[in-house]
C-alpha cells in the first residue's frame, strides 16, 4: 500500500527517469560494440575439452533447476549449481566416452533401487514395503500418457540417473584398481605405534624481534616465482562504496507513533449524509477488532490463542499480564509500532504431555513390523501403566525403551498442543485432567499411557501496528543527498573517501571480487555492480550510481587484478611471515652452532623439556606444538644420539633421543591394509574428479549472461 502510494507520488519523477534511461540505452547502442542481439559473444556459455555447452540448453536447465529450487535459491545460486552439474557431466562424460561406458535398461532400474526417493516411496513398493519394477514402469506409462508436462520432468531425472549411473560405474572400475600391500598395512601400524622419547631445548622464534628482520621486495619476488601454484589468482576487482538507505528518520518515526496513538482514541467525524456528528470508536473501544483492523492496521487480526513462550520476544511478560480488553503501547516492534489488546483467555488453554504408545497389527498407522494382537498389546500396557506409577519410575526412560510412537527417542515427550491437536480420546483426558495425571487412554492408534506434564494459559491478543516507513520528504532528501554526491565526487576534485568523510559516509570497501559473485557485504544480492566492475569500459576509479533495495549506492573501482600469480604486494602478507620465520631460523643456528644442549639452553634463557612418546602419525610435542620435521628426525636417530640445530613449525630445536620403542610385531597386517585400501577408496570419487577438472581446458563465459 505504501509502496502503491509512493510511486503514484513520485510519476513526474518516474517518467523522467525512465525516458532518459530510454535514451540513454538507444545511445549506447549506437555507440558501442557490445551487440548482443548480433550474436558476437557466441552460442556457448562454456567451452571444456573442446565441447561447447549450448546456452539455450543451459538456460533451459536453469530455469527447470529454479522452478525446482523455488524462492530459497537466489538466481546466481541456481546458475552456478547448473554450472557445476554441467562442468561435472562433460568431463566425466569424455572419460564414458574414451572408456565406452554405457548403461542398459536393467543397470538404471538397479540404480533407481539405490534412491530412497523411488525405492522407499509407497507407491512403488508392494504390501511387503519392497520395490516393485512393474508398478513404477505403470507409473512413468501413466506420465506419458496422460502427463506430458510431468514426463517431461521424469526424462530430465532419468537422464540425471543414467549420469550418476555412468559416474558409478566409471569409478568403481577406478577403486577396482586401489588396494593396499601388508606391507603398507606393517608400514601404517608403526607408524602410529612405534615411539620415541627425546630431551630437547627449543629456542622459539619470538626471541627475535620481527622488526630486526629486513625482507626486500626481491626477495618476496623470488620467493613467488618458486611457489607459483600457491600464488596463483583469479581475476578479481576491488570496489568501494557508500550506501544511502531509505530508512525513515525520527521525525517519521514520531509522525508515525502519533498516527497509532490518534487510533487507540475514539473520534468524532461529521457525516455529511445525515448531517450529523458520530463517534468512531478507536481500538480500545471498538466492537469489531476484525474489521478495524481491516481498514487501519498493517497488520491483520490473527485469531490463534498464544501461549506467553509463543509471544513477541521481550513484550511477552507485559502482554500475558494484561487483564482482558486492556491495550499496551504504542511500542517500537522491530519495523513496526504497536498497540496491543488483549482479547480473551482460555485458562490451562494449552498442555504438555508424554506417552508410551502400544500399537497392535492393523492399528491406525501402524508399522509394518508390529506383530502383536490387540489383547497383547493392551496387556502389555497396562503392564507398563503399573511401572510407570511407580513412585522412581522414569517415564522417559520407559518410553524410549517400549514405545511404538515416533516420539520414543524423546522419552515419549509430545510438547506443547492446544485444545483439538490430538484425537479425540487423547485430547479429552489431558484438558480434563491435572498435572501430573498418568493413565491409559485407548485410541485408534493404539494404548497411550499418558503423563500430563504442563499446563499453561493462552490468550488471543489483537494488534494495531503500522510498518515504520521513510515519509516521502525523507525519499527526496534521501535522493538529493546521493546525487550530490555522486556528482561531487565524479568531478574528481575531492577524492572519494575524503568527500564522504566530509559528509560523515560510511565508505565500505569489497575486496578481490570475483566475477561470477553475486551478494556484497551491506547490500545483499547486487549482480549489477558485479558486472559493472568487470566490464571492459570499467576503470580504476570509475564511479556509478546503483539503485539498490531500499536506496542507492555510489560505487567506485579502486583495484584490479589480473589473472595469473600474485604481485609482491598481494603475496606480501603470506610470504613475509614465511621469510622472516627462514631468516630467524639462520640467525638462531648460527649463533648456537657447536654448542652443547645444555649451553644453547643456558646462553637463550630458556630450559631443557621432555616429551614421550612420540609418534610420527601424531608428530606433536607438548609445549611446542606440530612439529613433524623434529620427529621425523627423532626416527631416523639413533637412541642416545643428538641432532644438528632442527629448522622447525614454532623455532629453532636440538634434541636428543634418549628411549625408542618398537611396537610389537604382528602376524599379519591385513586389518591395517584393509583400512588404507578402504581410507583410499572412499578420496576416488573425489580426488579423481577433481584432478581430471584440474587438467581440463575450461573456458568459462557464464559472466557474459549471467
Amino acid at each position: 500500500m505504501a509502496i502503491l502510494e509512493n510511486i503514484r507520488k513520485r510519476t513526474t519523477v518516474l517518467i523522467l527517469i525512465i525516458g532518459l534511461a530510454l535514451f540513454a540505452f538507444v545511445i549506447s547502442g549506437v555507440f558501442t560494440s557490445n551487440d548482443l542481439g548480433g550474436g558476437k559473444i557466441g552460442s556457448s556459455v562454456a567451452e571444456i575439452n573442446g565441447n561447447e555447452i549450448s546456452i539455450d540448453d543451459f538456460r533451459r536447465k536453469v530455469e527447470t533447476a529454479s522452478n525446482r529450487f523455488g524462492p530459497s535459491a537466489s538466481s546466481m545460486q541456481v546458475v552456478n549449481q547448473v554450472w557445476d552439474q554441467e562442468v561435472r557431466n562433460s568431463i566425466l562424460g569424455q572419460q564414458f566416452e574414451d572408456l565406452g561406458i554405457d548403461i542398459e535398461r536393467d543397470q538404471i532400474m538397479n540404480y533407481i533401487k539405490t534412491i530412497p526417493s523411488y525405492s522407499q516411496n509407497p507407491q512403488f513398493t508392494d504390501e511387503n514395503g519392497v520395490f516393485d519394477e512393474n508398478k513404477f514402469r505403470d507409473f512413468i506409462a501413466d506420465l506419458r500418457a496422460n502427463s506430458p508436462s510431468q514426463y517431461d520432468l521424469w526424462l530430465q531425472d532419468e537422464q540425471s540417473i543414467i549420469q550418476n549411473a555412468k559416474q558409478q560405474t566409471y569409478f568403481n572400475l577406478v577403486k577396482a584398481g586401489v588396494g593396499a600391500t601388508l606391507k603398507e598395512g606393517e608400514l601404517d601400524y608403526k607408524l602410529a605405534n612405534d615411539k620415541v622419547d627425546i630431551k630437547y631445548v627449543r629456542l622459539p622464534y619470538t626471541l627475535i624481534a620481527d622488526s630486526t628482520i629486513n625482507i626486500t621486495k626481491s626477495e618476496i619476488q623470488s620467493y613467488i616465482n618458486s611457489h607459483k601454484e600457491d600464488f596463483k589468482q583469479e581475476e578479481a576487482r576491488d570496489i568501494q562504496y557508500v550506501f544511502f538507505e531509505e530508512k525513515a528518520s525520527v521525525d517519521d518515526e514520531n509522525a508515525i507513533k502519533e498516527e497509532v496513538t490518534k487510533l487507540m482514541g475514539d473520534r468524532v467525524e461529521y457525516l455529511e449524509e445525515n448531517d450529523t456528528m458520530d463517534t468512531i470508536p478507536g481500538f480500545k473501544n471498538t466492537s469489531d477488532i476484525t474489521a478495524f483492523l481491516d481498514r487501519n492496521s498493517d497488520l491483520k487480526f490473527d485469531t490463534i490463542y498464544k501461549a506467553k513462550r509463543d509471544l513477541t520476544g521481550i513484550f511477552a511478560d507485559t502482554l500475558a499480564s494484561l487483564k482482558v480488553g486492556d491495550t499496551y503501547g504504542p511500542y517500537k516492534d522491530g519495523d513496526y509500532f504497536k498497540v496491543s489488546k488483549k482479547v480473551n483467555i482460555k485458562t490451562n488453554g494449552s498442555a504438555k504431555a508424554s506417552h508410551i504408545l502400544i500399537t497392535w497389527k492393523g492399528a491406525e498407522r501402524a508399522s509394518p513390523n508390529i506383530t502383536r494382537t490387540k489383547e497383547e498389546a493392551e496387556a502389555k500396557a497396562k503392564e507398563l501403566l503399573v511401572e510407570a506409577k511407580e513412585k522412581d519410575a522414569v517415564f522417559v526412560q520407559l518410553a524410549r525403551d517400549n514405545s511404538d510412537g515416533p516420539s520414543a527417542p524423546n522419552g515419549g515427550d509430545l510438547g506443547y498442543f492446544q485444545e483439538g491437536a490430538m484425537v479425540a480420546e487423547f485430547n479429552d483426558f489431558v484438558f480434563k485432567n491435572e498435572v501430573g495425571t498418568i493413565d491409559l487412554v485407548e485410541t485408534a492408534l493404539g494404548y497411550h499411557i499418558v503423563k500430563i506434564d504442563d499446563k499453561q494459559d493462552v490468550y488471543q491478543i489483537a494488534t494495531l501496528a503500522r510498518e515504520i516507513e521513510p515519509s516521502e520528504t525523507t525519499i527526496n532528501t534521501i535522493f538529493m543527498n546521493a546525487t550530490t554526491f555522486e556528482m561531487e565526487s565524479i568531478s574528481g576534485e575531492k577524492a572519494f573517501t575524503d568527500l564522504a568523510k566530509e559528509s560523515e559516509y560510511t565508505v565500505r570497501p569489497v575486496n578481490k571480487l570475483k566475477a561470477m559473485d553475486e551478494n556484497l557485504p551491506g547490500l545483499n544480492s547486487q549482480r549489477g555492480i558485479v558486472q559493472w566492475a568487470f566490464n571492459n569500459d570499467t576503470k580504476i576509479g570509475d564511479i556509478k550510481r546503483f539503485s539498490v533495495n531500499n536506496g542507492y549506492a555510489i560505487v567506485q573501482m579502486t583495484g584490479v587484478y589480473e589473472e595469473g600469480l600474485k604481485t609482491v604486494e598481494d603475496a606480501s602478507t603470506t610470504v613475509l611471515p614465511i621469510l622472516r620465520k627462514e631468516k630467524k631460523a639462520a640467525q638462531l643456528i648460527s649463533a648456537n652452532t657447536g654448542k652443547s644442549i645444555e649451553d644453547i639452553a643456558k646462553d637463550n634463557s630458556v630450559s631443557v623439556s621432555n616429551a614421550s612418546a612420540l609418534t610420527v602419525k601424531s608428530p606433536t610435542i607438548p609445549g611446542a606444538g606440530r612439529e613433524p620435521t623434529v620427529v621425523g628426525t627423532a626416527f631416523a636417530m639413533n637412541e642416545g644420539e643428538t641432532s644438528e640445530l632442527l629448522e622447525g613449525e614454532s623455532g629453532v630445536f636440538i634434541i636428543t633421543v634418549t628411549k625408542k620403542d618398537e611396537a610389537p610385531k604382528l602376524e599379519n597386517y591385513s586389518t591395517f591394509a584393509n583400512t588404507i585400501k578402504t581410507a583410499n577408496a572412499g578420496k576416488v570419487n573425489t580426488a579423481v574428479y577433481n584432478a581430471l577438472k584440474e587438467a581440463a581446458d575450461i573456458e568459462d563465459k557464464r559472466a557474459i549472461f549471467y
